[in-house]
């Protein structure tokens, strides 16, 4: 009887993923999930993310259609805070955010009225190398001027890389960026950049400058002098990086900002998204990034695929909130002193 017992139990085990399985499919059968992206058409954030829209839908159990919507606003925090908020909770939306979004509760904890811990991550495509780019004629051409020249830079948004690595990279490091905020994305920046108007990035993803810059490079009109990081990206072995302070809670301030860089280009669901439907979406994820049509497409986009699980982006999360209180504080104050007085 207990050999019976135990055969039962054992097999109603083993039936539960496919049970799932098939729940999931007749959830999503016929269906269109909506891929909300916090950045504006054309950014690498976007293209990220239509890459992935692209092919995704295909390994979802009942084979959804994806449709990809943009909504910029605030270095995506806009999105972040409607997918946390209003979005459904059932799977049906997804949104690919800036890898500053799981450090805005942090950080702007007066704007970003979400706990990132409880998204449901989904996957990345690839780790972020995070550059310093400047226009040829900017005269701007080595690491070294970065701290003995003000060098005009445009950003987006307090929470995007484009903002807070130059306040960062200021504060710690003792560069002289003198940033000009309030560009709608990076294209509008390097339209800034051609027309003179700054003089480059100070926080620049290298996909993006693949997927957008790779005639300007090839015609020596741009160039990368400096990168973010712990170690050198295998492809910007000749760029030098930024070095890390010496001093210890400064350190762990920009361990902070440099961390963001991992979470790449991710996508996510709302809160509260029932356990089996996250399952398949980041197992569909896992999928897609294998898919020979994808690594075709993204080879001719020059976009890196790397892919970052959810479940490394949860560890990654968690990492991010056991910052020391003292240097949360201390980043607030550098990168929105005007907030972290309120």
């Amino acid at each position: 009887m207990k050999l019976v017992a135990a055969f039962g139990l054992a097999f109603a085990a083993a039936c539960l993923p496919a049970q799932a399985q098939d729940s999931v499919a007749d959830f999503y059968r016929g269906k269109q999930i909506q891929l909300r992206v916090g950045a504006a058409a054309g950014s690498g954030y976007d293209i990220s993310a239509r890459l992935a829209a692209a092919y995704i839908g295909k390994y979802i159990p009942g084979n959804p259609s994806i449709i990809v919507q943009n909504v910029p606003g605030a270095g995506s925090l806009t999105l972040t805070n409607q997918l946390y908020n209003t979005a459904p909770r059932d799977g049906s939306v997804l949104g690919a955010i800036t890898n500053g979004m799981p450090t805005a509760p942090m950080l702007s904890p007066e704007n970003a009225r979400f706990d990132a811990s409880k998204f449901g991550w989904i996957g990345s495509s690839a780790p972020e190398a995070i550059t310093v780019m400047t226009w040829h004629t900017s005269g701007i051409d080595s690491i070294r001027d970065l701290y003995e020249k003000e060098v005009v830079v445009g950003a987006v948004a307090h929470g995007t890389a484009t903002m807070d690595n130059p306040l960062a990279a200021n504060a710690f490091l003792g560069t002289k960026f003198k940033i000009v905020a309030g560009y709608e994305g990076t294209t509008h920046i390097d339209l800034a950049m051609e027309r003179g108007e700054v003089m480059g990035h100070a926080g620049i993803g290298l996909v993006t400058i693949k997927a957008r810059n790779q005639q300007w490079l090839a015609e020596k009109k741009i160039k990368i002098i400096a990168q973010y990081g712990f170690r050198p990206h295998p492809d910007l072995k000749d760029v030098p990086l930024l070095e890390m302070p010496k001093d210890e809670s400064a350190k762990q301030a920009m361990t902070v900002i440099i961390a963001r860089q991992e979470f790449g280009r991710p996508l996510l669901t709302p809160p509260g998204v029932p356990a089996e439907r996250l399952t398949a979406l980041r197992r569909a994820f896992d999928e897609a990034m294998k898919d020979p049509d994808l690594l075709r497409d993204a080879a001719r986009q020059t976009l890196d695929i790397n892919p970052v699980s959810g479940e490394e982006l949860d560890r990654l999360s968690a990492r991010i909130a056991a910052t020391p209180p003292d240097v949360a504080a201390r980043l607030r104050q550098v990168l929105d002193p005007a907030a972290s007085g309120k």
